[in-house]
């Protein structure tokens, strides 16, 4: 599938000052690739400004036809603005696609979107429909499913809808809809989006998972009850746990290119040594991750491996709404009695670097160093005991798995050598999914982000539907909504510092790694390359014979 760039297009202001940077050797190249692009630059024109060649490959064109199996959990589907992993998009972004879409090398470029545009203070938008777009069911695709799907993500009372926060003050607190004038239809092919206040995260707010652009007349449905969208492929079967089967639709003229008949996404549980099983049995032909010592046991078998540096990583949260983790106290003698490296070495093999407990990452182009984090497990104690909970039983919650559930055990293992009474508690998936957000003490997976606001906003802004810590900090949330509006790093950095510095002395969580990222694939599959927020975009997958 090919974008087509745009050409004579506006150099925005804010632009010109990132390719001033990074030829100063103040930006990297994903940083300025990340801000540029975001604000309505094509990747080839970002490059072209900065004078440098594009340093992401360009895919190589399969043949014609075939079935790709996919070694990936199968989740049951539901409202796409409450996804809440990555898989579910997986398969349904065969048929359902997005507006733009996050590339590897830190650039956005369109998939339902020509192009786009934002003023010099990014409080308006410009969103340029592709032409020649239909949905499956015949009808045409223009600006009106665009807005409604935008109506939709402002509708911040929906259960689940964590689009609401990625949306920012594009939503009336006062009636959790979208604010008046915020959203307009200039033309068929054109929306315009309004904010009352600088936001410079639209776009890669809406290259994220949940938000899959759904017909103006079904938002708030399950796409598989339903079966319609823009994209090449059709649900033939779906199997919660099992399998799910993607099919060409012979019934729908597709916009762009696709290659593969057929998609088989095969769940083999959580245990990475029934996918190395399945993987010598011939099973399927592409990992969704490869992960810890698997990584190496994957190559040697001969399957291509796949790498990328992210800012995904795992959050071992007490949530806030559940005593004794209401006190300060307790938050900080958690944070203090845990080492970040024992977790990165049993967690997950070494194979990423230490974070800094505020989930905000040095590839963030925000980023704020602060001082190293002190462990001190006799303070910990302490300050455990300060607080009337030295007997307290902690039981931390976590999923049965390989790389989350070893990382929860280096830190139940950390606080029971500083004297905490430490149970673990290791459920299944099945269960886990469902209540994910609400556990008293439990870790959790979080994908890469392109910003550093957006996993904050995301993630720790008061009442957003994924804040599982139950923190709630107005101080915080008034410093979050002055970064959102901040176009130049270095100045919204100084915001980030007091925001990363708040997290912190809250002890809000524990974030100890980043992760680099893996999948092993046959040699025979084409473009299936590990994506930094573990996307599959079917369109793109192929296989020779």
């Amino acid at each position: 599938m090919t974008h087509p760039t745009t050409t004579g297009q506006r150099v925005h202001p804010a632009a010109k000052m990132y390719a001033e940077e990074y030829k100063a050797g103040q930006l990297s190249r994903r940083e300025f690739l990340v801000r540029s692009t975001a604000l309505g630059m094509s990747a080839a024109a970002a490059y072209a400004l900065i004078g440098v060649k594009p340093a992401m490959a360009q895919r190589a064109t399969p043949p014609e036809g075939g079935r790709l199996r996919i070694q990936m959990e199968v989740r049951a589907l539901k409202d796409p603005r409450s996804y809440d992993w990555s898989q579910m998009a997986n398969v349904t972004r065969g048929f359902l696609e997005y507006l733009v879409e996050y590339n590897a090398d830190g650039s956005f470029s369109g998939v339902l979107l020509d192009s786009w545009e934002a003023n010099d203070d990014a409080t308006q938008y410009t969103l340029r429909l592709r032409p020649g777009v239909t949905w499956n069911n015949g009808d045409a695709f223009t600006a009106a499913d665009v807005a409604a799907n935008f109506e939709g993500w402002c509708e911040g009372d929906v259960e689940g809808n964590s689009m609401a926060a990625r949306m920012g003050s594009l939503v009336d607190p006062d009636t959790n809809r979208a604010v008046e004038g915020g959203i307009v239809v200039v033309d068929d092919l054109t929306v315009q989006i309004n904010y009352p206040t600088p936001d410079i995260t639209l776009i890669p707010g809406i290259a994220d998972y949940p938000s899959a652009i759904q017909h103006r007349d079904l938002i708030g449905s399950n796409p598989q009850d339903h079966g319609v969208g823009t994209g090449a492929y059709r649900i033939a079967s779906y199997e919660v746990g099992v399998q799910a089967t993607l099919e060409r639709n012979p019934d729908h003229t597709y916009w762009g290119d696709a290659y593969l008949d057929q998609i088989d996404f095969i769940d083999l549980g959580q245990d990475p040594a029934a996918w190395l099983a399945g993987a010598e049995a011939g099973e399927f032909d592409m990992t969704y991750e490869t992960v810890g010592e698997f990584v190496d046991l994957f190559t040697a078998i001969g399957w291509t491996e796949s790498e990328v540096t992210t800012a995904a990583t795992v959050v071992i949260r007490p949530n806030q709404n559940n005593a004794p983790y209401d006190d300060v106290r307790v938050r900080r003698a958690v944070a203090m009695a845990v080492d970040p490296q024992v977790c990165l070495d049993l967690g997950i093999n070494g194979q990423g670097i230490l974070a800094e407990n505020h989930h905000v990452c040095p590839i963030h182009p925000e980023y704020a160093e602060l001082p190293p984090i002190t462990v001190d497990k006799d303070a910990a104690f302490a300050m455990l005991e300060e607080a009337g909970q030295a007997d307290h039983e902690f039981e931390i919650v976590s999923i049965d798995d390989d790389y989350r559930r070893n990382t929860t055990d280096a830190v139940a293992a950390q606080l029971r050598d500083a004297g905490f009474n430490v149970t673990r508690t290791v459920i299944p998936g099945s269960t886990f999914w469902n209540d994910w957000t609400s556990y008293p003490f439990s870790s959790t997976n979080w994908n890469h982000r392109e910003l550093g606001v957006q996993i904050l906003n995301l993630a720790y802004r008061s009442g957003v539907a994924w804040n599982e810590s139950g923190f709630a900090n107005e101080e915080f949330d008034t410093l979050l909504d002055q970064a959102n509006g901040i176009q130049d790093a270095d100045a919204r950095r100084e915001v980030m510092t007091r925001l990363q510095t708040i997290m912190q002395e809250e002890g809000v969580t524990l974030q100890p790694y980043w992760r680099s990222l893996y999948r092993h694939y046959t040699p025979n599959v084409i473009n299936a390359d590990m994506h930094p927020k573990f996307e599959i975009n079917v369109h793109y997958l192929g296989v020779e014979a």
